[in-house]
């Protein structure tokens, strides 16, 4: 299943695209199933309807555990590395993660969870999250993992969108010199979720929470009335695995739904070959579980590899900027995943933070969540790799499950900021504004996927048709990723951003219909418009224009309260970086806002406008470009 030379994934991608259901047949085979599939692949885009490994029987659970402890039970499946480094880290092996999860699988059925329901979980970065993951896939129920910095308003919209039945959280989570309440927020949340029974509350930071009666148990309760025997459900290859909710250009946010046969194949042959993973080695990725990072890559693909994945419940900085190289020396880390954001925010530090820490340990690094500049790459490459670790690009989204062009480490030679070459099976197309496909080398043009994987969505959660209006109704029978994509002399791909009204914000996307949705919903704003600018940190910054006549107070006092509602109706990660108040916004005569006028005034690049005699008020614009200037 590994690739180990270029000419290997030369022959590989060959194979994989003049015969995918042979291709993928064969490492599928690589994965325990009870029952075999009777078909690969049956699909259509139109619809779209997509079928991976047909009739076949399995549980990921027992992939990713249960056939790991006769010869590997004893090694480390995950090291927690806690927040605070005067705290000792708890390595649990798989033998102790498989008990656990079976022990928490049967709390689960204890409070009523069965197969098909949905389980929402809202936890801090601790071992439980990924055993609360794992226990609800070992009953067949849906977990749908909610990141810990979003607003209760946030979650309850999540909540109620996949009807959850039961939520597991706990009190509190520690993040830096900060703890975040998350029991209290989960309160909050839960006044307006009629379809939540129970609530299971994990004990982190001891802070005071409510309980109420009849809803509320504590897990270490909960944990005397089970043993750890619970039989791995059967389940579909394509039964729903699990939802992650995602951002896109219009208000409300949209579960992404991932079912079990083809993810756990695709996340599975994607770790195994992207990092070169070797066996006994130690993988770092700095993600947090409530993102699709963190679900393919610490936890079902690592462990259904028999990996040994560190989870890191602190953030880079805290208590010191040297706090991932102390975690890569004290666990002697071999493969390192961050995000071009934190590698950014290191870099500001300089070199002082790296003095004296042993990075020798690290063969391969990695690169996840947005295109990584040509500075960054460098500084990776030389600080952290000492020029001897290949660094893996690696573009993909929550949609596409996996990993989709990267280099492959130690196979594919690297060019920086760019993702390189597909991985076998991936069939990228380069396409115009008209859906033309832009053949040869040397171009540019919207990024499409013109051929199925086995980790590609299968639909939005309660409303397939806006999975079609989203992901394939641009272009006729093409899954359209939403970026914009260069393909250069060499074949290789560099991503260039996204092309449709999605922010990406340290590697978060957040649409921006969502961000002017909240700050509309503040008392006195009669609109606003809101775009990306680069940022030297995030990448992507927030940059909001709005109109707000009647101000209360003065500007930055109403600027503050406007930042406030944002973080109440989304949380704070889609705070706006600046806000503008303007009288007016640039709109068409039938009403549109030209946000491309807003994106050249954000970017400071006001020499070329484009034609501004087509708006209702041309006027408004230099108002803008005056106001912009003093800001």
């Amino acid at each position: 299943m590994q690739i180990t030379s270029f000419k290997q994934y030369e022959e590989d991608y060959k194979k994989s695209i003049e015969n995918p259901e042979q291709f993928w047949g064969e490492v599928a085979q690589n994965f325990q199933w009870r029952k075999p599939w009777f078909k690969v692949l049956s699909w259509n885009f139109n619809e779209p309807n997509i079928k991976w490994f047909e009739g076949a029987k399995l549980n990921i659970t027992e992939n990713c555990l249960d056939r790991h402890l006769e010869k590997n039970g004893d090694k480390p499946a995950i090291i927690w590395e806690p927040n605070n480094p005067e705290e000792e880290s708890v390595t649990l092996t798989y033998k102790m993660l498989h008990e656990r999860v079976c022990r928490f699988a049967n709390i689960l059925k204890r409070n009523g969870a069965k197969k098909g329901d949905r389980i929402c979980i809202y936890m801090p970065m601790v071992p439980e999250l990924a055993i609360a993951v794992l226990a609800c896939a070992r009953i067949g129920a849906v977990h749908s993992v909610i990141f810990g910095g979003f607003s209760a308003k946030s979650i309850a919209d999540r909540i109620n969108d996949s009807r959850c039945k039961l939520v597991i959280t706990a009190d509190g989570a520690y993040r830096g010199n900060k703890q975040i309440p998350l029991k209290d927020v989960i309160d909050d949340a839960l006044i307006g979720c009629p379809t939540v029974e129970k609530c299971i509350v994990l004990t982190h930071i001891r802070t005071p929470v409510s309980m109420l009666k009849g809803r509320d148990v504590w897990w270490e309760d909960e944990v005397k009335h089970v043993n750890d025997i619970c039989e791995a459900e059967e389940m579909d290859a394509e039964d729903m695995l699990f939802i992650l909710y995602t951002s896109g250009s219009t208000g409300k946010p949209k579960g992404v739904v991932h079912t079990c046969g083809g993810y756990m194949v695709y996340a599975g042959y994607t770790f195994s070959n992207v990092f070169n993973y070797q066996p006994g080695e130690v993988y770092f990725c700095t993600a947090d579980i409530g993102w699709i990072t963190g679900h393919s890559y610490i936890v079902y693909g690592p462990l259904s590899q028999g990996a040994t994945s560190v989870l890191f419940e602190g953030i880079p900085t805290y208590p010191s900027p040297s706090r991932f190289w102390d975690i890569v020396e004290k666990h002697k880390v071999n493969t390192l995943y961050t995000a071009p954001t934190a590698i950014r925010s290191l870099m500001s530090f300089g070199d002082e933070p790296l003095k004296e820490k042993d990075l020798s340990t690290i063969r391969v690094l990695g690169s996840v969540g947005e295109p990584i500049n040509e500075e960054a790459w460098h500084w990776f490459d030389e600080k952290i790799g000492h020029g001897k670790a290949p660094i893996v690009d690696t573009w993909w989204q929550t949609e596409t499950g996996g990993i989709m062009i990267s280099p492959i480490a130690t196979v594919t030679p690297t060019k920086p900021s760019y993702a390189t070459l597909p991985l076998p099976g991936i069939q990228p197309v380069l396409v115009d504004e008209n859906g033309n496909e832009i053949e040869g080398n040397g171009v540019s043009g919207n990024l499409c996927i013109k051929f199925p994987w086995p980790g590609m969505l299968r639909t939005t959660y309660g409303d397939h048709e806006r999975c079609k209006q989203t992901y394939f109704s641009a272009y006729e029978n093409l899954y359209f990723t939403g970026d914009g994509c260069l393909r250069d002399e060499d074949g290789y791909y560099r991503i260039t951003g996204r092309v449709d009204d999605v922010l990406n914000v340290s590697g978060h996307r957040i649409g921006t219909a969502e961000v002017e949705n909240a700050i509309n919903m503040h008392a006195g704003v009669v609109e606003s418009a809101v775009v990306g600018y680069p940022h030297d940190v995030k990448g992507q910054g927030i940059y909001a224009f709005v109109i707000y006549p009647e101000m209360h107070g003065e500007a930055e006092l109403s600027k503050k309260d406007i930042l406030q509602t944002v973080t109440r109706v989304i949380g704070a990660i889609a705070k706006p970086d600046k806000i503008l108040f303007v009288s007016g916004l640039p709109k068409t005569r039938s009403g549109k806002i030209m946000r491309r006028i807003l994106r050249k005034i954000a970017e400071g690049d006001t020499s070329n406008l484009g034609d501004t005699s087509t708006l209702l008020d041309p006027a408004v614009v230099e108002e803008i470009m005056d106001a912009a200037q003093k800001l």
